[in-house]
């Protein structure tokens, strides 16, 4: 679309406008206005400066807004590619106060274990239909306990998804969740689960969702964690549970930190797992000295990955990785891709115009998912 035939261009060529005329504008467009691949926001308020605050690797952050001609509109336009999802905050300065809040003008928000955000999603950009409650869909059921580690020195709550119909004669595959509680809670991963297996898209599984105690702490290359998902948690689960007992049959996932303490864990007790799913993992490292720039959160991180880069391994046969090309883990994630594939692992690796947060990864679970459990129509363990 031409810039010039925006409609924040058309208000512009009409000025001076009342403020009637603002009122009825954004009653009508909402923020941001979504054309082509143009997005423009907007702020109302008698303020000294308004920015548009995000994360978005390659845009201006602030992105600075103007303000209309006599009035309390306040407007930034700003290129957003087709199918690309943007999560922002608008923040605004009163003399020497600053307040940064959700866009009062899109009801639409994300929520993460630290708020809400609001959403900007462009042309081509849809929610996946299976994320969604599908009332055609049989749900499966979360069972709570507490189990003893004594790698971690404390009680450990683990949520299991049993799938459907689940028979005690049948033996089913085994997903082990980082981060699990955030997963169900902020990726709809058991709405994700039952849809997809009601779907035949992906082999109805058992799933543990595993929380940190301080994830900081536990998930970068932590020896107790490792040990805790390998001679404790996946033994008991095999013990208790209808299990295939098999390496193909298991697959360990995370996102971020949780990314990290994936591949970590299988580095130190390969062939427990066949598969991984990375996402967004936080694979920082350096190629010269040790100032990547991360925060002291990041030294056993880059710490770990610079030694796999140096001697790399090969702890399972395939890994599924997603990333969002608007964070800045993309570049570590794509330079992560051929030093796996030369290690002899499969590789299948996907990008999405998002960025590092709970909707990405949810948006990504599907044909993860699917490719790591295929459907009983595509594959049968032996």
């Amino acid at each position: 679309m031409n810039a010039g035939r925006l409609a924040i261009n058309r208000l512009r060529e009409r000025a001076p406008v009342d403020g009637a005329t603002i009122d009825r504008f954004v009653a009508r467009h909402g923020s941001p206005i979504v054309e082509g691949e143009r997005a423009t926001f907007l702020f109302r308020g008698e303020v000294d400066q308004a920015f548009v605050r995000h994360r978005v690797v390659g845009l201006p952050d602030p992105l600075e807004m103007t303000r209309f001609p006599e009035s309390d509109l306040w407007t930034a336009t700003t290129l957003l590619p087709e199918g690309s999802r943007v999560e922002y905050q608008i923040e605004v300065r009163r003399g020497e106060h600053h307040e940064r809040f959700n866009d009062p003008l899109n009801p639409r928000l994300a929520h993460s274990p630290l708020g809400s955000s609001s959403v900007c999603a462009a042309v081509g950009y849809r929610v996946p239909d299976w994320v969604a409650h599908d009332p055609e869909a049989r749900p499966g059921e979360i069972v709570e306990e507490t189990m003893h580690s004594k790698a971690l020195r404390r009680d450990q709550p683990v949520k299991v998804y049993l799938p459907a119909r689940f028979n005690d004669r049948l033996r089913y595959p085994l997903l082990v969740v980082h981060d699990g509680d955030d997963y169900l809670g902020f990726a709809a991963m058991k709405t994700v689960l039952d849809n997809l297996i009601h779907r035949l898209d992906v082999e109805p599984l058992v799933v543990a969702f595993v929380a940190p105690e301080d994830r900081l702490k536990e998930y970068p290359d932590h020896a107790p964690h490792a040990r805790f998902l390998a001679r404790e948690l996946v033994p008991l689960l095999t013990e208790r549970l209808p299990l295939v007992d098999t390496p193909e049959a298991r697959c360990l996932m995370g996102s971020s930190f949780g990314g990290v303490a994936a591949l970590s864990s299988a580095v130190r007790y390969p062939g427990l797992f066949g598969s991984l799913l990375l996402q967004s993992a936080s694979l920082v490292f350096t190629d010269i000295g040790f100032d990547h720039g991360g925060g002291p959160y990041f030294d056993p991180v880059v710490k770990f990955v610079n030694r796999y880069r140096s001697r790399p391994t090969r702890p399972v046969d395939r890994i599924y990785m997603t990333c969002g090309v608007y964070e800045p883990l993309i570049t570590p994630n794509r330079s992560m891709v051929p030093v796996f594939r030369a290690a002899g692992m499969t590789v299948n690796y996907a990008e999405a115009r998002d960025g590092h947060n709970w909707e990405n990864w949810r948006d990504r679970l599907g044909p993860a998912l699917s490719w790591i459990f295929p459907g009983p129509q595509k594959f049968v363990y032996e």
